[in-house]
């Protein structure tokens, strides 16, 4: 009984032996760098770097120009209070005498000129 016993552990060590084999051979082939996960990892890394890059790219882009249109807001707005300031002061002016206002709405820089003459 006991030789039954060595030939099946025998056998079971013979069969976990191939199968660790055969694992480590997959396991090769999976982390290949040119074939396997471990090359598509190594290209995933490589993509990234380059995303990781013209994302730095893109905030300083983003950062200039939100300092040009927060200057050109306040620009604006300045423009707009001086606008309105004018404005107001266009209401002081005394209203035009009916007989200064043009009676023609169109303005007419040279008259009209016949040919015939």
């Amino acid at each position: 009984m006991a030789f039954i016993a060595d030939i099946l552990l025998a056998a079971g060590a013979l069969a976990v032996g191939f199968y660790c084999f055969v694992l480590s051979r997959r396991l090769r082939r999976f982390t290949d760098l040119e074939n396997g996960v471990g090359g598509a990892i190594a290209v995933l890394s490589v993509q990234v770097d380059e995303l990781s890059k013209a994302l730095a790219k893109a905030e300083a882009a983003s950062a200039t120009s939100a300092t040009s249109l927060a200057t050109q807001s306040q620009s604006a707005q300045d423009a707009a209070k001086r606008l309105e300031l004018l404005i107001a002061s266009l209401h002081d002016l005394p209203e035009p005498a009916q007989s200064e206002r043009p009676t023609d709405p169109f303005f007419v820089r040279q008259p009209l000129v016949s040919r015939d003459a």
